[in-house]
């Protein structure tokens, strides 16, 4: 007995020295802001606590600074956007953005700050701790702040009235097994971002209508948004309700809260038109849901409600429940700079062209992104792919169940494929793709090392989706399924590298996958 009390030891022992191995740091902001909408500025403060989970002393922290991504033209931003002619149209017409009154404080004390060695990183800071941070420790870091938004052009800034507020305050870049990732702010490449709880208050003229990361804390506005949005999605023809504050010419302040995110954004605008509803989950769960649109006749987000509400429910079922306790999406300004950006428990779409089943398929998109880029925090930077492309096979399913239709080929789906049962529609459209569409670069191809906005969108989001398909077509739909929650349910709110999609595959499965991954370093097609 003594021998297998041993065994039994040894093994828990290695279980849970297998888990140590992994670590993340904690983050946790207090900001204050507030919204000059005649200024097009802000003004704010932050503290924060950061405890140092790793095995290594800190010296210093990296802060990403990213409002000053906007600030000239020899940054890493605009340097990007004038090398890529499938995007320099977004430069014909723009202002610059900044940010500046930093005062960094550590522990009450100020601080010292260097600036990135590299000229083009304007947008990167260098905070130096006044004493070591040892593993297990933690600091308060403090600073003011003041923000020039930019035109928006580039996921932040002002356009029709309505404020983007995105990628704005400072913000410790992700330390991880690989140390630091202080990279800039680029157009094509995305984020990664330590998980943090927030407490955010806003304040802003009292007319506004805000979606923002998170809960509101104001019981009142709350109720009112409820209200309101129920009414509007009850009611979707002839004129909506809109909101109207008490008071004119004053302002009001919004408190936000939300624990578990990598990243908080918030969106404002005085015309919005609110729907709200709820969306119930196979385990009971309750999720608010809103939805933040433009006030225009015959407008199709009139049905915009109903698209959030299924995205939801249909990510749940595939991939693993919604976490968040709310979940909301914005129309943004008339134009098609990006499609859609998203953030922890929001969305802004800018697809002003599109129809019914485009708008339900990027919000549906995009609405997917709270799970391959915030419950599944992966680098976007460096594998895009594991962010754009496993949301973009679960998007084609989507579009394929309801609508028997795919974004790529819009209306040049014949009439006979669209009346095959959905999973014959979604082989023949990729036999489409896997016949027809060139797919020169790798799929493990980092965000920034693309040759161009075109080629980076197909192979990270369109590449990867066959990918995946390939292996659906091996072990069949069910099991994908499976495959997919077990890699959620093992790396939900951590930050998963290729090697842990595999391991969670290989352990689903209970197959080898050595020769399918090897194909995310091949380039051309895998015909």
């Amino acid at each position: 007995m003594k021998k297998y009390l041993v065994i039994l030891f040894v093994c828990f022992s290695s279980i849970g020295f297998a888990q140590e191995k992994y670590w993340q740091q904690e983050v946790s902001y207090k900001i204050d802001v507030a919204l000059n909408d005649q200024t097009k500025t802000l003004k704010g403060s932050e503290q924060i606590v950061y405890k140092n989970n790793s095995p290594s002393t800190l010296e210093f922290i990296w802060f990403h600074i990213w409002p000053n991504a906007y600030k000239q033209e020899s940054t890493a931003l605009f340097q990007q956007l004038r090398n890529d002619t499938s995007r320099v149209k977004k430069m014909e017409k723009y202002s610059y953005g900044s940010i500046d009154g930093l005062n960094f404080k550590v522990n009450g004390k100020t601080a010292l700050t260097e600036a990135h060695p590299n000229p083009q990183y304007i947008d990167v800071i260098k905070v130096k701790l006044t004493s070591p941070l040892k593993p297990g420790e933690s600091v308060n870091i403090s600073t003011d702040f003041n923000v020039k938004l930019p035109s928006y052009f580039s996921r932040s800034g002002f356009a029709d009235g309505e404020f983007m507020i995105c990628q704005w305050y400072p913000k410790p870049a992700v330390f991880d097994k690989d140390g630091w990732h202080e990279f800039p702010y680029l157009d094509m490449g995305e984020f990664y971002s330590e998980y943090a709880s927030f407490k955010v208050n806003i304040t802003l003229p009292s007319d506004y209508v805000v979606g923002a990361t998170g809960v509101l804390q104001n019981e009142e506005e709350l109720a009112a948004y409820k209200t309101i949005g129920a009414k509007n999605a009850a009611n979707r023809v002839g004129t909506p309700v809109l909101y109207q504050t008490k008071t004119k010419n004053a302002t009001k302040k919004l408190t936000y809260e939300i624990s578990n995110v990598p990243d908080f954004a918030w969106f404002a605008a005085k015309n919005f038109v609110i729907q709200y509803d709820t969306v119930k989950l196979a385990s009971g769960k309750i999720v608010d849901a809103f939805t933040y649109y433009h006030n225009k006749k015959e407008t199709l987000w009139n049905n915009s409600i109903d698209y959030t509400k299924d995205a939801v429910q249909h990510y749940s079922k595939w991939v693993g429940e919604y976490e968040y306790p709310v979940v909301q999406v914005v129309e943004g300004p008339a134009n098609n700079s990006s499609g859609g950006m998203e953030y922890p428990t929001i969305t802004l779409i800018t697809s002003p062209d599109a129809k019914k089943e485009t708008l339900d398929a990027v919000i549906a998109h995009e609405v997917g992104h709270n799970w391959f880029m915030s419950m599944l925090g992966s680098n976007e930077r460096k594998h895009t792919w594991l962010d754009e492309g496993l949301n973009s096979y679960f998007q084609f399913r989507y579009e394929a169940e309801k609508y028997r239709s795919n974004s790529l080929f819009g209306d040049h789906i014949p009439a006979e494929v669209k009346q095959l049962p959905e999973q014959e529609f979604s082989s023949k459209i990729y036999q489409v793709m896997l016949n027809n569409i060139p797919m020169k670069s790798a799929i493990e191809t980092p965000a920034d090392k693309f040759s161009s906005s075109d080629e980076y969108g197909l192979i990270s989001y369109v590449k990867t989706a066959l990918w995946l398909h390939l292996l659906e077509n091996e072990v069949g739909r069910e099991k994908m399924d499976k495959a997919f929650q077990h890699y959620f349910s093992l790396w939900k709110n951590k930050h998963p590298q290729p090697e842990d999609l595999k391991a969670a595959f290989e352990e689903s499965l209970g197959s080898n996958l050595d020769a399918y991954f090897k194909l995310l370093n091949t380039e051309g097609s895998f015909k």
